[in-house]
């Protein structure tokens, strides 16, 4: 079932939104909802990820440095 769902945006950012779209070749509600399940993708991928890091770290898999240098390599991104 697909459901509604309102969002507010000022003036400016319903422009921008527009001309982003524009050039992209579609339409804004498209490029929204494609933003959301975009975003709704990544959130499930980090929390596997979190989930599969926590379980290696309970079965002594989790090395401190392999932690430490894919910290730093996020943090330079």
């Amino acid at each position: 079932m697909l459901r509604v769902m309102e969002i507010h945006l000022t003036a400016e950012q319903e422009a921008r939104l527009a001309e982003i779209a524009t050039q992209k070749g579609t339409d804004a509600e498209r490029l929204v909802m494609d933003a959301a399940v975009q975003l709704l993708e990544e959130d499930a991928r980090f929390r596997a990820a979190v989930r599969k890091g926590i379980a290696q770290a309970d079965c002594g898999e989790f090395l401190e440095e392999e932690m430490n240098a894919r910290l730093e390599m996020m943090l330079r991104s």
